[in-house]
């Protein structure tokens, strides 16, 4: 929206020129976004106090978790809000990728607020059926998956497949380009959802996830950069920039809240809705395989709950961890937990910096 309202002005007043720019305009979203979200804290945590809308404890969790019970949740609605209204603001709303993106996170975000709002009716943990869950994953991801293949036949979005460290593989995948979209965009958002089980964890883990593709879409939309890294050119990822910005700011100022102890938890409306879009980022700069990378804590989380089960359905009762997802293992084990969520953080920026090396090492 100020994108048409002030670059114009520069006729006027020469200043209004650095509204143009993209760098500044995602600096502005972060730090709206951050803004934003220190300003709906207090307010979305009083009503949900009022309204009774606490956290319900797995009893088959750590016991160290029990006190954590009535704590506020739900709390993604102020990071769907600090994300989607400041890339209203500061993007260029002519760009398509910029709708998919906020539509994407609005519909899984909504996904997420049904199940938390099944979990604090019935008073219980599991809220949706699972397989319920999982097909109303699928139903959004293959819609916007949908919507990319038309785009392609538009000549919009590119249908070739862009492969890590080779630079001369580019497979046309069509209409198989479909259910890697699913698998992208389902398992991203389940595996950030996993990993929110810990005050500060998933979140923290996000914004360093979001701050990896603030980059990465900057450069794969410069031409001079994508020239220079000899990676694929995309025009219209320079604005999601301003939506990875808006959301690493709206990730920070919910973490002012969400670390320990946490005085509200972002719930499913948060975590699939955060999943999904950075999967969605990573499809559109045609950069889905540097997604396990910088999302690499993530994937390694939903890794040890499949590795989990198939172990103990194969072995007949037997477990790899004490318990997953992965952090639990390491809280059974003694470790404290603000001890794992600082640690997960450190192992979560060397993935994202490796992942942003990778480009020139292609």
């Amino acid at each position: 929206m100020l994108y048409f309202l002030l670059p114009p002005l520069k006729e006027y007043f020469f200043f209004f020129n650095v509204f143009g720019y993209i760098t500044v305009r995602t600096a502005l979203a972060g730090l709206t976004a951050f803004i934003l979200s220190l300003f709906l804290g207090g307010w979305v945590i009083k009503l949900m106090k009022k309204y009774q809308i606490g956290e319900e404890i797995r009893p088959e969790g750590p016991k160290s978790h029990i006190n954590k019970k009535g704590t506020p949740s739900m709390g993604g609605i102020m990071i769907l809000g600090a994300t989607i209204i400041p890339t209203l603001l500061w993007a260029d709303l002519g760009n398509t990728y910029i709708w998919l993106a906020v539509v994407t996170m609005a519909f899984f975000g909504g996904l997420g607020f049904w199940d938390d709002f099944l979990k604090i009716k019935k008073k219980k943990t599991s809220g949706m059926i699972i397989r319920t869950k999982l097909l109303i994953q699928v139903f959004l991801s293959a819609a916007a998956g949908l919507v990319l293949i038309y785009l392609g036949s538009r000549g919009k979005f590119d249908l070739h497949l862009s492969l890590p460290f080779i630079k001369t593989c580019v497979p046309y995948l069509g209409w198989f380009y479909l259910p890697w979209i699913i698998f992208i965009l389902v398992g991203s958002s389940n595996s950030v959802n996993m990993a929110d089980g810990l005050d500060g964890l998933a979140i923290g883990l996000t914004f360093i996830s979001a701050s990896a593709f603030t980059a990465l879409s900057y450069i794969i939309g410069n031409i001079v950069w994508s020239d220079y890294l000899k990676i694929a050119y995309v025009s219209q990822a320079a604005e999601l920039t301003i939506f990875a910005g808006s959301m690493a700011g709206a990730c920070i100022g919910f973490l002012w809240f969400n670390s320990h102890p946490a005085q509200i938890f972002m719930g499913d409306v948060g975590s699939l809705a955060l999943g999904a879009s950075i999967g969605l980022i990573a499809i559109l700069i045609k950069q889905e395989f540097l997604l396990f990378m910088a999302a690499g804590v993530f994937i390694l989380e939903a890794l040890s709950v499949l590795m989990q089960i198939v172990y103990f359905r194969m072995t007949g009762g037997k477990r790899i961890f004490k318990m997953a997802p992965l952090h639990h293992h390491f809280e059974l084990k003694g470790w404290s937990e603000e001890k794992i969520v600082v640690r997960f953080w450190i192992l979560g920026i060397i993935f994202a910096l490796f992942s942003l090396t990778t480009l020139k090492l292609r």
